[in-house]
């Protein structure tokens, strides 16, 4: 566990790349990695690190039944996680890069310990923030993710300062991109048919309204 984070300063429109090489070197080697997103600030790391992902849930105080998220570059990543028919192919086409949290069966690339409890599936999202994108490029496979949010709030953390006072001795790397809001995704159930929107967030519902 990191005793003082590695704390970088990136762009939110131009990340420089030296930088997201840096932070990726951290997931890569099994750091939990806070990063800004398109709704708020979250905690990361490698898909398939069980250390990594243990770490976030003792920040969360989460037990082994919370959902996780994965945060994907595009919709053919989605794919390859996720099993998609053509209408919500087309859907999802018209809403990534976006706020939204989907819940979608999972394929078998998923690691069973990600997966709900009672039922085969996996959030996934596509966010649309450039630092998020170029980290995304830079892993070249998903990210494992959760909003940051700590024990006893109701929002998510958006002081990067106060990230680094209250949790920088629990994660390798903090990135500050700087506002990002704190405002949660939509989540929608895609296993229903319609989709169910499970929770509004800063995502638009319009379109899933009938």
């Amino acid at each position: 566990m990191a005793t003082s984070p590695l704390f970088l300063e990136i762009h939110p429109q131009d990340p420089q790349t030296r930088l997201i090489r840096r932070a990726a070197e951290v997931f890569a080697s099994g750091g939990v990695v806070v990063y800004p997103t398109d709704s708020s600030y979250a905690l990361g790391c490698q898909l398939g690190d069980k250390a990594a992902l243990d770490r976030i849930r003792m920040i969360r105080r989460v037990d082994d039944k919370h959902h996780f998220t994965l945060v994907c570059r595009d919709l053919s990543e989605i794919a390859t996680y996720a099993r998609l028919d053509n209408q919500a192919y087309r859907q999802l086409k018209s809403l990534t890069p976006g706020p939204y949290t989907f819940i979608f069966e999972a394929t078998k690339q998923v690691p069973r310990r990600l997966l709900h409890p009672k039922r085969r599936a996996i959030g996934i999202r596509v966010p649309g923030t450039p630092i998020t994108q170029a980290l995304l490029r830079e892993l070249d496979q998903p990210i494992l993710s959760t909003t940051l949010i700590l024990p006893g709030d109701e929002e998510p953390m958006d002081d990067v300062l106060e990230m680094r006072e209250m949790i920088g001795h629990c994660v390798a790397l903090i990135i500050d991109g700087g506002p990002c809001g704190n405002q949660p995704t939509t989540v929608v159930d895609m296993t229903q048919e319609p989709p169910l929107v499970v929770r509004e967030g800063k995502g638009d519902i319009a379109v899933f309204e009938h």
